[in-house]
């Protein structure tokens, strides 16, 4: 057999606390938060029926712009999707304990909910203006579309039954 190694992994979640921003010594800026993810199925009860659903609270540590990226945009109780590996550490504490970590790195940070749904103000407004209000342009010669919310309307072509391929 090959030699394969995988470590992705993909969490969705809620920030459990708003991320600061840290330096390092040699300037790297770097964040560490955890998301509380719900599991799939609720924990049953000591009389037999469904209880309260549980979470696993993860941490995950953010290098440089992402780290900037995640202090910036996310608070507590935002959605945040994290794609990253899986990094276990070592190291013996001041009684000479051998403790042990696992964090995810993260590789990518993006924002789950939509515009309005963050976790302020009763669901409004976390996302910053420069999300929330790009400007788009048209293709040169077409008229932007109305803001009713029509759909735009697209032309039929004549004898075109047959597909391509």
């Amino acid at each position: 057999m090959a030699n394969f190694n995988l470590n992705k992994v993909i969490l969705g979640g809620r920030l459990t606390a708003t991320p600061e921003l840290r330096q390092t010594p040699t300037g790297v800026m770097v964040t560490s938060f955890t998301i509380a993810v719900n599991r799939r199925f609720a924990s049953r009860s000591e009389d037999g029926q469904n209880g309260q659903p549980q979470a696993d609270f993860i941490r995950v540590t953010a290098w440089r712009q992402q780290a900037e990226f995640v202090c910036r945009y996310f608070q507590k109780g935002s959605s945040i999707c994290v794609v990253g590996s899986i990094q276990t550490r070592t190291w013996n504490d001041q009684q000479g304990n051998k403790q042990y970590s696992t964090d995810v790195v993260a590789d990518e940070i993006n924002f789950v909910d939509a515009k309005g749904e963050g976790p302020t103000n009763g669901g409004s407004g976390y996302m910053p203006s420069a999300y929330s209000d790009m400007p788009y342009s048209t293709p040169a010669g077409q008229a932007p579309a109305s803001q009713g919310g029509a759909a735009p309307q697209f032309e039929t072509l004549e004898g075109d039954d047959e597909l391509p391929f």
